[in-house]
């Protein structure tokens, strides 16, 4: 549980761009979380309050997700990482944790790629390479090309399970109402440039660079990023290490109290970086 923890609200200006930030103050090393396409970061508040409530927590929407507006234009992720260098610095924030959730886990990468000293550890949760990778079922992933089910509970509880596999079919219910507590539901607009950055871009060729320990969250019962993936980054990444578990695409949330500890055990993990 969260406790006592208290959380500052933000709306930083970088450039035209405006983005909110919620930060949950603690101490040590800040953990920043990157989400999934289309979320707004209320959406992770189970796995939030699930962690340490002493641990720093940094969590932000990208443009046209949640509550920071669209972008003008069609961004990639190496404009992402460099805005959300740009949010940290306007936080005060020096040396971060990153964690990726899907879409957000290639943000991460990047992030990680483009600040060697400043990321210290990633965490990478049901994600993939980018457009070069194993895909999911076509079926599953037909049903992502738009947003809706972040703005229509009842469309959300409908697909969740067949979507997200896991523990998704039996808190379908409890995910339509998490996704319709979103404070903003995000705009059409800034779903498609999410949608644009993930087709044209690949960490394939980034991997090897990317140095900072790195945990790979990946479940068996994923149709959206099947576990290949996860084995995947596990080669290609220099210093990794694979958690498995038996559950699906968003086990983050569902199951954020089998998750949590994992990670926090690993952001905790003694020893130098390489």
């Amino acid at each position: 549980m969260t406790g006592g923890a208290r959380t500052t609200r933000h709306e930083i200006l970088v450039g035209r761009q405006r983005i909110r930030a919620h930060v949950r103050h603690g101490f040590g090393v800040p953990l920043v979380l990157c989400n999934g396409i289309g979320a707004g970061l209320e959406v992770l508040d189970p796995f939030v309050a699930a962690l340490d409530p002493a641990t720093t927590i940094v969590r932000f929407d990208v443009p046209g997700a949640g509550g920071s507006p669209p972008s003008l234009a069609p961004y990639g992720f190496g404009y992402l990482a460099r805005l959300l260098g740009r949010v940290l610095d306007r936080l005060g924030i020096g040396t971060v944790d990153v964690l990726g959730l899907s879409w957000g886990g290639a943000l991460a990468q990047q992030f990680a790629f483009q600040n060697p000293r400043r990321c210290r550890r990633l965490v990478l949760v049901a994600t993939a390479t980018g457009a070069l990778m194993v895909p999911g079922h076509p079926r599953v992933l037909a049903k992502m090309v738009t947003g809706r089910r972040f703005t229509d509970p009842g469309r959300a509880a409908a697909i969740a399970g067949r979507i997200y596999g896991g523990t998704a079919a039996d808190r379908s219910h409890d995910i339509a109402a998490l996704f319709g507590a979103q404070t903003h539901a995000g705009s059409a607009i800034g779903y498609l440039h999410q949608l644009l950055a993930g087709a044209v871009w690949t960490s394939l060729p980034l991997l090897p660079a990317i140095r900072q320990p790195t945990l790979i969250v990946a479940g068996t019962d994923d149709p959206i990023v099947p576990i290949a993936n996860a084995h995947i980054l596990h080669r290609l990444l220099p210093h990794a290490t694979l958690h498995r578990h038996d559950g699906g695409h968003i086990e983050l949330i569902t199951d954020a109290d089998g998750l949590a500890p994992v990670i926090e055990a690993f952001l905790h993990e003694a020893g130098r970086r390489p």
